[in-house]
């Protein structure tokens, strides 16, 4: 058993550790986008109008009613293409540019990361991407594609409650409706008016996200598993998450295995690590897009 440890909240121990560490981890979370003001859709208040938004993330929801499910997923695509990477992407990118041995493994689906030029061969998407879209059928169709075309359809376009033919409707600055309010008519969409396959032309496309039930993607396991046979790690930060769900809680502890010291970074401060603090952990309390431009000084610079 772990015996009580206390973690460390001193910035120049954790300097001293990172300017000595060659392979440090960084695994992500929503936290990471909070400063962004993107909403997280999990725990308490994670309703999407009167749907549990998890509820809709399942490939029973989008057989069910696959218009539905677009018009969430298009919501969340338009508000992370109106949202802006914070401070902490852009450290996080410059650390990468910095330190060939740091890897980030993300669990975020909102495409801020890639946005702030955060090398790709060092971000792996755990839950895939909004901005990844693939057909229903992987098995004899297999498309795929990047999109960050907003609406994707003319019918997941967001409401603005004025004549789309009017003088007023061709002004960038009208603002759509925020159809996650249920007081916000949510527009009939027909199944044939959303998004199709270009290459089999017989099914729907979906959002390339791993939805509740599916496996997380091949590829970025095996990046995940060759980087851990790679040889001892320094450190793994835990940036904007609980780390309670499986695999991402099995990281830390293999990273652990591996020689890494934790530092978490969360804006809860009852937060701490699967199995408990140790030795030489840090944790920072706060808003990671003001802390990490100021932990990652060191490798990063004062300006990036």
């Amino acid at each position: 058993m772990l015996s009580a440890v206390s973690p460390n909240t001193d910035l120049a121990s954790f300097h001293d550790h990172l300017k000595k560490s060659t392979r440090v981890l960084a695994l992500l979370g929503a936290g990471l986008s909070a400063s962004s003001g993107l909403p997280t859709f999990r725990g308490k208040g994670g309703l999407w109008r009167t749907h549990d938004a998890m509820s809709l993330a399942t490939p029973e929801a989008f057989d069910d009613d696959p218009a539905l499910v677009w018009q969430f997923y298009g919501h969340r695509r338009h508000m992370s293409l109106n949202a802006q990477p914070n401070p902490a992407h852009y450290a996080l990118a410059r650390l990468a540019e910095k330190m060939p041995g740091f890897q980030a493994l993300s669990q975020n689906v909102d495409g801020l990361s890639p946005r702030a030029n955060h090398p790709p061969g060092q971000l792996q998407l755990l839950h895939g991407s909004l901005f990844d879209v693939k057909c229903v059928d992987q098995t004899k169709c297999g498309y795929i594609e990047i999109n960050y075309e907003d609406p994707l359809v003319p019918a997941l376009a967001m409401p603005t409650g004025i004549d789309p033919t009017s003088d007023e409707a061709r002004d960038a600055a009208v603002k759509s409706h925020d159809i996650s309010d249920i007081n916000t008519a949510l527009p009939k969409v027909e199944t044939k008016d959303l998004p199709f396959c270009p290459k089999c032309s017989q099914h729907l496309l979906r959002p390339g996200v791993v939805w509740f039930g599916e496996a997380l993607p091949t590829k970025v396991l095996d990046n995940v598993d060759a980087y851990m046979r790679g040889g001892k790690i320094d450190l793994i930060m835990v940036i904007g998450t609980g780390a309670k769900v499986y695999p991402a809680s099995s990281f830390i502890g293999d990273a652990r295995e591996l020689g890494a010291k934790v530092c978490v970074v969360n804006m809860d401060a009852n937060d701490r690590p699967p199995g408990g603090w140790q030795e030489g952990d840090w944790f920072f309390e706060g808003d990671a897009a003001e802390l990490l431009p100021k932990m990652l000084e060191p490798v990063i610079g004062k300006r990036y």
